[in-house]
C-alpha cells in the first residue's frame, strides 16, 4: 500500500472540542501506511479580497499545508444548522485568490460529531455544497455522523465503543481507496502527458 499523509481541519477552535477528540481517533486508527496531520485554521485572520493581491504567510502557509497532503477530512461541528464561522473563513482562504482553489481535485472528506441524535448532518451537507463548487472530490459513502456518548472519546484517540472503532476504520479505508482513485488517474495523465 502507497504511503500517503491526509491532512485533517478541525471545523472548531474550541480547546473542548469534541471533533478534536474525534480527529485524534481518528490518527489513531489510520491503516498501516497513512499518516494523518493537523492542518491548522486558529490563526488565520478574517478573510477579505483586500489580501487577494497579497496574500499574509499564514495565509500561504495554510494553502501549502493543503498542497502537501494527498487528501483532506474535514472534522466539523455544527453550529447553527451549518458549519462554524471559523471553518467557513479558512474555506474561503483556501478558494482565494480567483482561479488558485486549494481543493480544486483534492480528495476530500467529511466527517463530525455532536452529542444530538442527527450529529453534523446539517452542517456536513453544506460543507458538501461548498466542496462541490471548489471541484473537490468527496466520500460519498460511509457518511460519517458520529452521536458523541459520554467517554466515547479519549484525550489521545482512544474510541471506547468497539462499533464506533470498526466504523472509523472502515470510514478510513473508504477514504484512502478514493485517494487511490485519484493518485492513479493523476499517474495515468502524467504517462500520456510524457
Amino acid at each position: 500500500m502507497p504511503q500517503y499523509t491526509i491532512g485533517y481541519i478541525v471545523g472548531s477552535i474550541s480547546s473542548t472540542s469534541l471533533n478534536r477528540k474525534l480527529a485524534k481517533a481518528l490518527a489513531a486508527l489510520a491503516p498501516a501506511g497513512v499518516e494523518l496531520v493537523e492542518i491548522a485554521i486558529k490563526d488565520l485572520p478574517f478573510y477579505s479580497p483586500d489580501h487577494d493581491a497579497d496574500y499574509p504567510q499564514v495565509a500561504r502557509d495554510f494553502k501549502q499545508a493543503i498542497a502537501d497532503v494527498d487528501g483532506v477530512i474535514i472534522v466539523t461541528p455544527e453550529y447553527s444548522r451549518s458549519i462554524p464561522g471559523v471553518l467557513k473563513n479558512a474555506l474561503d482562504w483556501a478558494a482565494r485568490p480567483y482561479g488558485q482553489g486549494s481543493f480544486d481535485g483534492k480528495p476530500t472528506a467529511v466527517i463530525g460529531t455532536s452529542g444530538g441524535a442527527i450529529s453534523t448532518a446539517t452542517a456536513q451537507q453544506h460543507l458538501k455544497a461548498i466542496l462541490s463548487h471548489y471541484n473537490a472530490p468527496t466520500l460519498g459513502q460511509p457518511e460519517g455522523y458520529i452521536q458523541a456518548t459520554p467517554g466515547l472519546f479519549g484525550d489521545n484517540g482512544e474510541v471506547s465503543n468497539e462499533g464506533t472503532a470498526a466504523f472509523l476504520g472502515a470510514y478510513l479505508d473508504a477514504f484512502v481507496a478514493l485517494i487511490d482513485r485519484y493518485v492513479d488517474v493523476a499517474a495515468e495523465d502524467e504517462s500520456a502527458a510524457a
